[in-house]
């Protein structure tokens, strides 16, 4: 698979698929998608953001690079204290990739381990893809294996791995993630939900590479799960800036605190959904980096904030792409999330 990150940071167990599917335009997309069709069997028109976006995005970077980069410190010394010298990470395919990069260089340099670092994919209601875990098997031991991922946001990605697992008991179905502020695991950085600033674009911060992709037709039973490569963005890739951004702000003396856990955040979803006549959770997305992804890439519906993240700059970036699209924004009272972005109902759109 190709990429625009170093082949000694991570490798990717995916089929490229270049050039093979036409990317949708995003109200058709989602118009299949509530019809039936399920979100693995396309691909999405990538947002290409305005200036001022990239300006916004920019700005997030530098003002937030030193809390994503305490959280990369506080989940790769929790790591390194599970799994120790043998860790070998397993992000998730694609926001958990640059994440796994930067626990990897974090390792590297604190404990002097080359760590390997694979991505594969793993996708909701249809699960992990095994022929990539039985390579990386092939090559390591279960008990070695960590994965990983961004953030979680009410727990969806998190259940699937622990479902997809049940075949390999022998590897731990725990996700080490960021921000987790949903409260479901210990294995975080924080249960703030913070703004990771990768969460603020698509492929140009996850090394030119499409979200992953999964139909009959190309992907064959040995194959693994496919993306697309988008070198035509290298102009605008931001993939190493981000890195180098938030390492620049490692602290080496890290000492693992051990932070208390809140109410579930799908309590707190369920709420929501049954506050505005919602039927489906799925349509619920809580947290600054599911509010961003419903923004850049589904039709959404309302974007919820906060009542005392109203001025919040750490939220600036979905202000501003709920401008440029129209969507209205409305003052909520969140407990465990600071955002919640909620998905436009098919009959609507």
């Amino acid at each position: 698979m190709q990429s625009s990150y170093s082949k000694k940071d991570v490798t990717l167990l995916l089929k490229d698929i270049t050039g093979m599917v036409e990317p949708l335009e995003t109200k058709q997309r989602e118009a299949l998608i509530q019809k039936g069709t399920h979100y693995c069997e396309m691909l999405p028109l990538e947002y290409r953001p305005s200036q001022k976006y990239i300006e916004t995005y920019n700005t997030s970077l530098e003002s937030y690079a030193r809390p994503t980069a305490n959280a990369v410190c506080q989940v790769s010394e929790k790591i390194y204290k599970l799994k120790g010298k043998n860790a070998v990470i397993v992000s998730l395919a694609r926001a958990g990739i640059p994440i796994g990069i930067l626990i990897k260089h974090y390792l590297d340099k604190k404990y002097n381990i080359c760590v390997p670092h694979y991505s594969i994919s793993i996708i909701r209601d249809r699960g992990i893809d095994k022929n990539a875990i039985d390579y990386i098997l092939s090559c390591h031991n279960a008990q070695d294996i960590q994965f990983v991922d961004g953030w979680i946001g009410k727990g969806a990605i998190q259940n699937e791995l622990r479902s997809a697992l049940s075949d390999y008991p022998q590897i731990s179905a725990d996700l080490a993630v960021l921000a987790d502020p949903a409260n479901i695991t210990d294995l975080c950085g924080t249960h703030e939900d913070i703004l990771i600033p990768s969460s603020c674009l698509n492929s140009t911060v996850s090394g030119l590479i499409s979200r992953t992709f999964l139909r009959d037709d190309i992907i064959s039973p040995t194959d693994f799960h496919g993306a697309a490569f988008y070198p035509q963005f290298s102009k605008e890739d931001v993939s190493y800036q981000f890195i180098n951004s938030i390492e620049k702000h490692f602290d080496f003396s890290t000492i693992v605190e051990n932070i208390p856990r809140r109410t579930l955040g799908i309590t707190e979803v369920k709420n929501i959904a049954s506050n505005f006549g919602i039927n489906n959770i799925n349509f619920v997305k809580p947290g600054i980096g599911e509010a961003t992804r419903v923004l850049l890439r589904r039709v959404p519906w309302k974007l919820l904030i906060a009542k005392d993240c109203q001025n919040d700059p750490l939220l600036t970036h979905l202000l501003h792409l709920a401008a440029e699209k129209n969507v209205p924004t409305e003052v909520y009272p969140l407990q465990n999330y600071k955002a919640c972005g909620i998905i436009k109902n098919i009959a609507d759109i």
